[in-house]
């Protein structure tokens, strides 16, 4: 509900508004900016905890965020926030790249929090949550995307590069139709650039992205 036409209350109009002042509202809620939304899957962690503030990162997730750092700040970017999962893996991933990108205000979130989005199409064998966690993961994924992902506010002059730090799950609901989000596969500590024009219209410039990792730093635990 962005498009310049829903932001509009048409009732409201009086009879003696002409076209050109309806124009001129129009325009004015049009968005002028571009999003650049780059969405960062959380480092390898221990897989042996039981609770989340056990589940740490590995030395290997402390190297792997190392390198996801140095290649976001090689960007030559002004990024404008990091907005990360309150959970640990996402948590300290997010304290290890921060070093690399200085001054850039974090902001915690349980919305990005790990979770089963859709029944997955194919079914798998390995994995079967209890139906209800569909339901309650996929709204609040859901509400993630709705609250994170859209173009431009009208107000905003001048294009902007956010980082999202959050889970596998949460990133590969992207695709479309969303209940194949298991057929996707993103390796550890990858980077996924989206591309959000002022016309609504979205791009993917690079999915999952690790060419910058060695060989034997990469992981899809």
């Amino acid at each position: 509900r962005r498009e310049p036409l829903a932001l509009i209350n048409l009732k409201k109009k009086h009879e003696e508004t002409g076209e050109e002042e309806l124009a001129s509202r129009l325009d004015h809620c049009k968005a002028k900016a571009t999003r650049h939304i780059f969405l960062i899957r959380h480092s390898q962690y221990n897989l042996d905890g039981r609770a989340d503030k056990d589940r740490t990162l590995t030395p290997l997730g402390r190297e792997q965020a190392e390198l996801t750092g140095r290649r976001l700040a090689s960007l030559g970017l002004k990024f404008d926030q990091i907005i990360h999962s309150s959970m640990t893996r996402a948590t300290e991933t997010t304290e290890i790249i921060s070093k690399h990108l200085p001054g850039v205000k974090k902001i915690s979130t349980d919305l990005l929090r790990e979770g089963a989005p859709i029944e997955p199409d194919p079914p798998v064998s390995h994995w079967k949550p209890e139906a209800v966690q569909y339901y309650e993961d996929g709204a609040r994924i859901e509400a993630a995307f709705r609250n994170f992902i859209h173009r431009a506010d009208a107000k905003q002059e001048e294009d902007s590069y956010e980082i999202f730090v959050c889970h596998a799950n949460v990133i590969r609901a992207l695709q479309f139709p969303p209940e194949g989000w298991l057929r996707l596969s993103l390796n550890n500590g990858s980077i996924t650039h989206l591309v959000i024009r002022p016309n609504g219209r979205v791009a993917l410039r690079t999915l999952g992205d690790t060419g910058f990792m060695p060989p034997d730093k990469i992981t899809r635990t």
